[in-house]
């Protein structure tokens, strides 16, 4: 059918309609006008897919890249047409969702569109490694989304050259973390094997180019080598030339993914922390709070769950022992036994599910001056917007971040004040 594309959707198709039906296209551009086949048809929304272009964009690009495959599905589009839909996209969010109005332009922080990518999970099926197609479990080769350095690939091709025989059974996963500038990275392989697997460990522990290893059968830790723990050094804003925190992570715990934008992100939150007490709820391996506490300019109470993450916060937080309490609970139960946080201010960087309701009542009702969200899902951002500012808060600042260029995900950054 031939389709009028009229604006992005969540999740990198477009939207176009036919005879009253929404359709979703994929490979398309807005402003354009193109044939599209669809491919299903769910929840009375039509699924396409473009086969010829009719009226192309100036916007549109050619490349050899596989659009399926993981990190690629925006390669068609001009890099800064890219920023501009998921500008587009947090904004309609915002309006749709969130019932509120963005009156105000909307800032972007672009990156680098190649060898971005700090941390990846990877599938295994047999000796073939690589990130899953849309909608499949069909392998792709990592080397064609171009997210990850030449070295990385490497080790990768290590990884599978080990695995060589092919018995590694679907549904094992690789986790690799690396820092900045590369010269550290870990991987972590979850077999999910039988004991007949055993004979291969020896030529994993030895993969060249790992600075840590850990193998893993069914979630259990089996074998090691070496440290499984990254580190960088993040400046700290306002502080001296060569003031800088030393946040370490656990290869299987969370971090922000974009080496270029790591530094923006953490400079722009801390922007927005006036002098005071800090809550830094879901707060990783510190990267926030931590680095906060670095400036000297406040207390900090930083929250984590997750217990690799919380480990890693530990040893982070050690240098500013007396300015940073470490709590390993869920933010709701922090927040219930804590009460009141009058005069302080909160970041929130929860998982991309959003805050829980339970939580999101417990943050409005505590009574902080600002509330700072970093959110990589801007769909549940402006749910949690919307209950925000029902419990008396008003959205003063919002930004976007380009932590997956070539991909229809983005990271927002939304300022709360009372």
């Amino acid at each position: 059918m031939t389709l009028a594309i009229e604006k992005p959707a969540a999740g990198g198709r477009m939207l176009a309609r036919h005879d009253g039906q929404v359709a979703l296209v994929a490979g398309a551009i807005p402003g354009e006008r193109v044939a599209a086949r669809v491919e299903q048809v769910r929840g009375g929304v039509l699924f396409a897919r473009v086969e010829h272009i009719d009226e192309a964009s100036p916007d549109r690009r050619s490349g050899d890249v596989d659009p399926g495959c993981g990190g690629s599905f925006y390669a068609h589009i001009a890099y800064e047409r890219q920023l501009s839909l998921k500008r587009e996209i947090v904004v309609d969010a915002f309006q749709r969702i969130g019932k509120l109005a963005v009156e105000y332009p909307v800032e972007g922080h672009g990156s680098p569109e190649h060898g971005y990518r700090m941390r990846a999970r990877l599938h295994v099926h047999g000796h073939r490694i690589g990130f899953y197609r849309e909608a499949t479990h069909d392998l792709c080769d990592p080397a064609t989304s171009r997210q990850l350095l030449d070295s990385t690939l490497d080790l990768i091709a290590g990884v599978s050259k080990a695995l060589g025989d092919g018995k590694i059974e679907s549904g094992a996963t690789l986790d690799l973390s690396e820092n900045v500038d590369a010269s550290e990275r870990a991987i972590l392989l979850d077999l999910r094997a039988d004991a007949r697997e055993r004979g291969r460990l020896h030529g994993l522990l030895g993969i060249t180019g790992a600075t840590g290893v850990a193998i893993a059968r069914g979630g259990r830790l089996v074998a090691g080598r070496g440290d499984p723990v990254v580190h960088d050094v993040v400046a700290v804003p306002g502080g001296a030339s060569n003031a800088g925190v030393r946040l370490g992570r656990h290869v299987g715990a969370f971090f922000q993914g974009n080496r270029y934008l790591l530094q923006t992100l953490v400079d722009r939150v801390l922007t927005f922390v006036p002098d005071g007490p800090l809550c830094d709820l879901y707060a990783g391996s510190g990267l926030f709070g931590v680095t906060y506490a670095a400036t000297g300019r406040g207390e900090v109470d930083a929250v984590e769950a997750d217990g690799l993450a919380a480990d890693d916060l530990r040893v982070n937080a050690m240098p500013f022992a007396e300015s940073v309490r470490v709590h390993r609970a869920p933010v709701e139960g922090f927040l219930a036994a804590r009460g009141a946080l009058d005069g302080r201010t909160v970041i929130l960087d929860p998982p991309r599910t959003g805050l829980s309701p339970e939580s999101c009542e417990l943050v409005a009702a505590a009574g902080a001056g600002r509330v700072i969200y970093v959110s990589c899902d801007p769909a549940t951002l402006a749910r949690d917007a919307r209950r925000l500012t029902s419990g008396g808060y008003r959205l003063s600042s919002l930004e976007v971040f380009d932590l997956f260029p070539v991909t229809p995900h983005v990271e927002t950054l939304g300022v709360f004040d009372r």
